[in-house]
């Protein structure tokens, strides 16, 4: 997405008085036309440009949309979010994944950041539907993990340890990892994650990491969704800036998803521990097949949740909903 209106937009940015037509045309080698025809199209993507016959443009606001021009300026990866697609609205940012996942090169894509503004069908865990009105972070990650296929659940735990000290870090505010994939402020969920793989017996071709995070919503816009939810907004009592946190985000995940290739499994499994509000707390396990209680006592090598029931016995949890006393 990154335009010759945007090479406008960085001569604006580098003056603070304003800049005449002539000026960016002749720094640009572009005629005036083309400065006044980019300058109506940053106006469409959020920007406020005033514009003045005697003065010339001034870029007197940024646009509050979540657009990688603006991510690339807090971005500190060398390979995460190095591309990205951008939309101002679409179903799921995954389903944009499986379709580039099925039409190119998922190699040539590894790290790349699909975006959206809104998804108007939004999928969670179990197909459950996702609720992402404009103002949150919604976006897929594609990956071609260089990772044994029985360690692909490392990614969720990173991405999960990565949400949470995005927002600790950025925004002060105590996130926890409940299990399996959520983030919790307090009692509140203001995040998920979601991990889709296509693979062939042993062979990774591609997975589709979802992460969804309440940014800038005001509550009344979650009032929908069934369980206690909270927003980064809703939380620091204004809106925050969403580009900078996405590029935290980004290199949060990063630094553990290149752990995860070097085989450092450990490390990221003790950090997923250290921001667990899950471990030693009493669950209720709904899966399939069975409803039973107990205490979370830790989470064996695969990512499973072990669960010592009041009998004693200790129940391993691949998958199911956990309710926390």
């Amino acid at each position: 997405m990154y335009t010759a209106a945007f090479k406008v937009l960085e001569v604006l940015e580098s003056k603070d008085e304003p800049v005449s037509g002539e000026h960016i045309s002749r720094m640009l080698g572009i005629s005036r036309s083309a400065v006044w025809k980019h300058v109506k199209e940053l106006n469409s993507m959020g920007y406020e440009i005033s514009a003045s016959r005697k003065e010339g443009y001034r870029l007197t606001r940024k646009s509050n949309r979540l657009l990688p021009y603006e991510v690339h300026k807090h971005l500190r990866t060398s390979i995460i979010g190095k591309k990205m697609r951008y939309f101002e609205s679409t179903p799921s940012t995954t389903w944009i994944g499986r379709q580039l996942g099925r039409e190119g090169n998922a190699r040539k894509m590894h790290g790349m950041v699909i975006i959206a503004e809104e998804q108007t069908g939004g999928i969670g865990r179990l197909g459950r539907s996702w609720v992402s009105p404009a103002g949150g972070v919604w976006i897929t990650i594609v990956l071609k993990p260089a990772i044994p296929i029985d360690r692909v659940f490392m990614v969720t735990m990173a991405a999960s340890v990565a949400v949470a000290r995005a927002i600790r870090k950025e925004f002060e505010l105590g996130a926890l990892i409940k299990w399996p994939n959520d983030i919790f402020i307090g009692d509140r969920k203001v995040a998920g994650v979601l991990l889709e793989l296509s693979a062939e017996a042993d062979e990774i071709h591609y997975c589709l990491l979802g992460l969804g995070v309440n940014v800038n919503i005001p509550l009344g816009k979650l009032d929908q969704v069934k369980v206690p939810v909270t927003s980064i907004s809703a939380e620091m009592g204004y809106d925050v800036d969403r580009a900078s946190f996405l590029a935290r985000l980004l290199k949060e995940f990063e630094s553990r998803y290149l752990l995860i290739e070097a085989g450092e499994y450990e490390a990221i499994a003790r950090e997923w521990k250290s921001l667990s509000c899950t471990i030693e707390r009493r669950v209720r396990i709904n899966t399939m097949k069975a409803t039973f209680e107990g205490e979370a006592i830790d989470i064996d090598d695969f990512g499973a949740l072990l669960i010592r029931k009041d009998n004693g016995k200790i129940e391993r949890v691949i998958a199911g909903d956990c309710i926390q006393r």
